[in-house]
């Protein structure tokens, strides 16, 4: 392995090359996994289904990508990174305009969890891929670089569609998110430099799993994202039905707009990357945590200013957790940095497909107080996982 010396430097032209990259690809991944969350009313309609049935077009996908993640990262290694990701996003431009022709429910559950899977190509590996090429100095802000294109990508894919869904239907909405992810996916291919930090092999040795699973402080790490995602997603999927039901009873394109929270955790990720480089990452962790708290408690009135305030403050608050706690990763994990980044991002969508689902019932029997309270107690259990990760690395 090159020593770190070699890795880019905060600076230089790959360090900003491979940021850009990252972030492109962010934008194309994101926006395409979570494009029929704004969407699930019109989806729920035209299928006949209920909120939670239609919320497996979200989870379908989360949860494929979580089952991926591990095997992808063993092919990631055989292949290389950089290969297995331009594939991986080739195929899932490929797939999303697929969803958007499936004429049943089920087809398009099955679609979209075919796009998970291989979007586990570039979003399992991309945290690891960061890790490996970035020098020390720099990896705080890179990862929170990442993350803040993700943010990107989630609020640009909801707005494309729940614009789109005004002009037309909720395909034609799919299909223009689809033709920009590959867009995005072509200056990803351009931008993204050679791998300097890789040593393809045949296999991966599976005994570096295991070592990982038997380290507290990496299961605490992994729980972390599992807890804060899943609750994220909940929110976010349940609030749009509440939003376009009575006293909001707002349209969908307005709801849509409700998405730009998560341009606050564009820039919150990247303000706690630095933050974390600077003043350490417990800190900065209890922080985030801290404003996913208080913007929960925010939604509950019944008024859109408050509901609208609280998200912005949540979202901002998950994001700079989710930056902290995915650069925390591959330091806890040292030499198996790449397969550490790959049970993390397992424990993130897996979280995801399990919470977003199930906090559905919460939903259904006791509206959104029921939500707000399911993930209040998610936060509560990621801190008292992320005091574990605190006293294990001290």
């Amino acid at each position: 392995m090159p020593d770190p010396s070699d890795r880019h430097r905060p600076g230089s032209q790959g360090y900003r090359r491979l940021n850009l990259a990252m972030a492109c690809a962010g934008l194309a991944a994101f926006g395409m996994l979570y494009a029929t969350q704004p969407l699930l009313p019109e989806i729920a309609e035209e299928y006949g289904a209920t909120a939670a049935r239609a919320s497996l077009t979200v989870s379908a996908s989360t949860g494929a990508l979580a089952l991926a993640v591990v095997p992808v990262t063993a092919l990631a290694i055989r292949w290389g990174r950089v290969r297995t990701m331009r594939i991986g996003l080739l195929l899932a431009v490929a797939l999303a305009l697929a969803c958007a022709a499936a004429p049943t429910l089920e087809l398009l559950v099955g679609f979209r969890g075919l796009l998970g899977l291989v979007l586990a190509a570039i979003v399992g590996v991309a945290m690891g891929h960061v890790g490996a090429e970035v020098h020390p100095s720099g990896l705080g802000a890179a990862m929170g670089l990442y993350v803040a294109g993700n943010s990107l990508g989630g609020v640009g894919g909801r707005l494309i569609t729940a614009a789109a869904v005004d002009l037309g239907t909720w395909r034609i909405a799919l299909a223009l998110l689809a033709l920009a992810a590959l867009v995005a996916t072509a200056v990803f291919w351009w931008l993204l430099p050679p791998a300097i930090n890789e040593t393809v092999g045949p296999r991966t040795s599976p005994r570096a799993f295991r070592s990982l699973l038997r380290d507290p402080a990496v299961l605490a790490l992994v729980a972390i994202p599992f807890l804060l995602m899943g609750g994220f997603v909940a929110v976010y999927n349940y609030l749009t039905f509440r939003l376009v039901a009575p006293p909001f009873s707002l349209p969908v394109a307005v709801v849509g707009l409700v998405f730009l929270a998560y341009l606050a955790g564009t820039t919150s990720s990247a303000l706690a990357g630095r933050a974390a480089d600077r003043v350490g990452r417990p800190a900065v962790l209890a922080l985030g945590l801290g404003l996913m708290l208080a913007g929960l408690l925010l939604t509950l009135p019944a008024w859109l200013p408050t509901v609208v305030i609280g998200l912005v403050v949540l979202t901002a608050g998950f994001f700079a957790a989710h930056a902290v706690a995915s650069g925390w990763a591959p330091v806890v994990a040292g030499a198996h940095g790449t397969q550490a980044s790959a049970l993390y991002v397992f424990g993130y969508y897996a979280g995801s497909s399990i919470f977003g689902a199930w906090v559905g019932t919460a939903w259904s029997g006791f509206g959104w107080p029921g939500v707000v309270t399911w993930v209040a107690a998610l936060v509560g259990l990621a801190m008292a996982c992320g005091w574990v990760v605190a006293r294990r690395t001290r």
